[in-house]
């Protein structure tokens, strides 16, 4: 059976003389305080490692133990945030630390490697995490720790990993891809292609020159479009090699696992090719504006979605909207990724019942920017059962409404809700909350709940406010 947690300790390490270095220490020991006062968090995170852990234990017939626990897989997780590390440099970092060692208790033995440690992090489902800040929420509230008069609400936007997205771009990304993928068919079965190859230098050369092209004033559209028409036909020249690819690997390899997972990859990036070179005609043949819902960004993150959200430095980017919902003391007590982006507004309402259902009572002030303000009937009927709701207008005022939005309690949620903005600065810059460098949709959703926990995790430990 996979046991959660490994409760054999080792002989304490001497104490260090400088204050920050002790700081540091204090602040790794309370944490590993909560978690060992809050078992649900360990519990539901135990749940996705366990059949993980077990096939590692049981690999290659072996009937030997595991050496990690999901204690250990969490507490390593938790690390990489605060530390703001990557999977490779957060082993390096705990392996060559004693007091890394300790805290994800892996003690004297040996440390996972960086492979590892990123299957179980996977491992663990973005919805599982979603209850994991619910639990430790719970805690919270049931020791005092937090406080529920006093709500703001704020989006910001959390980007994939992905190149500016031009057409050529695209183009080239799909064919190379395609290339690679039919070159790996072709060591199983060097005449599954019946002689035919790719002309990847060619389609490589077209790119290259669009993409300096597109950067000059003079250029001529009709050169730029016969360039664009020649990569769009190698293209789906290769669109159709994978096509016939994949079912000749299906056909007369299905018992081979690689000519599977071969044949699956072929079919999975030739369906994102056919909507890149649609686009691309739509775009830059035939003149069309295509709506950024049909567009795609990506074929690495298909799931991609393109934000205007009128900021001056960043007028575009590339990802997703992240709802945070946070209380006095910068806890953030619940959090929401969309796949597509709503309207602010629309947010209200479910931020309250969530926070009606965690503290059992509506919030005396509720604090937002403007982007939330729907209506004067909206707010009037938020004021009910809200004793200070501090969501400006935008655009002119009634006497009212102006009277409203210059009282005394008005300006102290407004300026209660400036805080959140320190605290979305803090979850982008020191713990990586900038970009999303794992792959998939619900490796996305799985970073923003991880990234919330190790942030509510410092939080508490503070306890300043």
């Amino acid at each position: 059976m996979r046991s959660k947690r490994d409760y054999q300790g080792v002989l304490d390490f001497q104490a260090s003389h400088l204050k920050i270095t002790n700081e540091y220490y204090a602040r790794y020991e309370a944490i590993s305080g909560i978690l060992d006062e809050t078992p649900r968090v360990l519990e539901l995170a135990h749940r996705d490692l366990k059949e993980e852990l077990e096939r590692q234990a049981g690999a290659n017939g072996s009937r030997r133990r595991c050496e990690f626990t999901s204690d250990t897989v969490l507490r390593t997780l938790i690390a990489q945030i605060i530390e703001s590390e990557s999977l490779r440099g957060i082993v390096v970092r705990i392996d060559d630390s004693i007091f890394l060692r300790r805290f994800v208790r892996v003690y004297d033995g040996p440390m996972m490697d960086f492979t590892t440690l990123g299957r179980l992090k996977n491992m663990i489902k973005p919805q599982t995490w979603k209850r994991i800040n619910e639990a430790l929420a719970r805690g919270a509230v049931r020791n005092g720790e937090i406080e529920g008069d006093r709500l703001r609400l704020d989006t910001t936007a959390f980007e994939t990993n992905i190149r500016w997205p031009s057409d050529s771009g695209l183009l080239w990304d799909t064919y190379r891809v395609l290339g690679r993928l039919i070159a790996n068919a072709r060591l199983i079965d060097p005449l599954i292609t019946d002689g035919k190859r790719l002309a990847l230098r060619k389609v490589k050369k077209y790119h290259t020159g669009i993409h300096r092209a597109a950067r000059r004033k003079n250029i001529e559209r009709i050169a730029l479009k016969q360039a664009y028409s020649a990569m769009i036909a190698k293209v789906e020249d290769a669109l159709s090699m994978a096509s016939t690819v994949a079912k000749r690997l299906l056909r007369s390899h299905r018992s081979v696992d690689v000519a599977q997972w071969l044949a699956e990859d072929l079919e999975h990036y030739r369906a994102l090719g056919v909507r890149v070179v649609g686009q691309a005609r739509r775009r830059v043949l035939q003149g069309e504006t295509v709506p950024n819902d049909e567009k795609i960004f990506s074929i690495f993150e298909p799931h991609t979605e393109l934000l205007k959200r009128g900021k001056a430095g960043k007028p575009i980017e590339f990802g997703h909207m992240i709802h945070l919902q946070q209380v006095e003391g910068k806890f953030i007590t619940d959090y929401e990724v969309f796949d597509k982006r709503p309207a602010d507004h629309a947010l209200v309402d479910a931020a309250v019942k969530s926070h009606r259902k965690l503290f059992g009572h509506p919030p005396q002030e509720l604090a937002a920017d403007k982007g939330f303000y729907e209506s004067r009937e909206k707010i009037a009927e938020l004021a009910k059962r809200i004793e200070t709701v501090g969501i400006a207008k935008k655009g002119s005022r009634t006497e009212k409404e102006d009277e409203r939005e210059k009282s005394f309690l008005f300006r102290l949620a407004q300026r209660f809700r400036a805080g959140v903005e320190g605290s979305i600065s803090f979850l982008k810059h020191a713990l990586r909350l900038l970009r999303c460098f794992n792959r998939g949709w619900e490796h996305f959703e799985a970073t923003v709940g991880m990234t919330v926990f190790a942030h509510n995790l410092l939080i508490l430990t503070r306890g300043d406010g």
